[in-house]
């Protein structure tokens, strides 16, 4: 589970905080305008032609996150993937179904995963600890021993220094098992909830020259999406009133100079990322039959995909076919569902056959970098 650049945690210096990103309906006026922009934005080339994809072209990562966490959460990706529309996955190396994912993986070449770097344990009952150990790590560790269970369990205990000391034995691990990662992501959205911490996550990318996800485009969607989120908040606070100014993420404002960074550093970089899934909630859904859940997870997968600008996006999404005893784990079985429903959708995989959407992963992407080199 990702959720990038988080609601800040309550206290302290929010240096890198940002936002949790909710679904919401444009209005046909916001249409016009976040396409006016799109118009503007095309003035200079998106990250997608740099890497030598047509001019407008909407190239996507439709991205399961989780692996690794269960093997419920290992079925679901590999059906995302094999049977589905779905191209990338990462791993979360701290967990308990590692090495089953790992095998298929390695069974499976060309199957594009990367490392879904780990620092919270988030559920009650199913827990998990750090890879390079308590006396590494002591400001990763909670009273049980484990990762903290939130991003701001995190932010107010643990030391940049720590965090990079993590990543590294997360990385240690795959490639002691044989799993050489297309990329590096960031479970809960942890790694962006502080300015050190991203620092280290980028200079891990970089020095390792494996691919981070960051989105250093226009963020034209994520931009949207954030300001809808504000927006629902502050109304369901009474605390909105019409034509009042919302401010951005103040993360964002950095995005496209990072982005230039990595490019220039030898990586490829996001136009925009969608990030909504997690946060949509089927009314009623645990009383639903998987054909209702599909329709309706699949019909915001269409309408939220259409609203993508030109240049390459990552789409997140967690696929599970829920066991009896996944509820042991997580109460979000049906919520995961949905997600893999929609991906096995001919409805969906029709859709983006009929209006050009090009499908890619994080492998092709960095063969590409490696390709135009500084030319661009």
């Amino acid at each position: 589970m990702i959720s990038f650049l988080k609601s800040p945690p309550t206290g302290g210096d929010l240096e890198g905080a940002g936002y949790f990103i909710y679904m919401k309906k444009l209005s046909f006026l916001s249409f016009l305008l976040i396409a006016a922009v799109a118009v503007s934005a095309q003035e200079t080339k998106t990250y997608a032609e740099k890497l030598g994809w047509p001019k407008g072209a909407r190239v996507l990562i439709l991205h399961v996150d989780d692996a690794g966490m269960s093997h419920e959460s290992d079925e679901g990706v590999e059906k995302a993937i094999s049977e589905g529309v779905s191209t990338s996955t990462s791993v979360m190396m701290p967990c308990p179904f590692v090495p089953e994912i790992v095998k298929y993986i390695k069974e499976h070449p060309g199957f594009d995963a990367g490392l879904h770097l780990t620092l919270t344990s988030e559920w009650n009952n199913y827990r998990w600890g750090p890879l390079a150990g308590k006396a590494a790590v002591p400001g990763l560790v909670d009273k049980q021993g484990s990762l903290y269970s939130s991003v701001e369990g995190v932010y107010f205990n643990a030391s940049a220094d720590e965090v990079d000391k993590e990543m590294r034995a997360q990385l240690d691990r795959a490639l002691t098992m044989g799993f050489k990662p297309t990329h590096l992501d960031s479970h809960m959205g942890t790694l962006f909830a502080k300015e050190s911490y991203m620092q280290k996550y980028l200079l891990l990318g970089i020095e390792k020259q494996i691919p981070v996800m960051f989105p250093g485009g226009n963020d034209l969607f994520y931009r949207y999406e954030a300001k809808a989120a504000t927006i629902a908040e502050l109304k369901k606070q009474g605390k909105y009133t019409e034509g009042m100014k919302i401010a951005e993420p103040a993360a964002l404002d950095k995005a496209k100079t990072i982005g230039e960074y990595l490019w220039k550093n030898g990586l490829p970089v996001l136009d925009d990322l969608h990030n909504s899934s997690y946060d949509w909630n089927m009314p009623d859904v645990d009383h639903k039959t998987d054909a209702e859940i599909q329709k309706w997870y699949t019909d915001h997968y269409i309408e939220s995909i259409g609203r993508l600008s030109p240049g390459l996006t990552m789409v997140i999404m967690h696929c599970t076919m829920p066991s009896a005893n996944f509820k042991y784990i997580s109460d979000t079985g049906n919520k995961r569902k949905g997600d893999l429903l929609a991906m096995l959708d001919p409805r969906l995989r029709k859709f983006l056959t009929d209006n050009g959407f090009i499908l890619t992963t994080w492998r092709e992407v960095m063969e590409r970098r490696i390709k135009v080199g500084n030319t661009e």
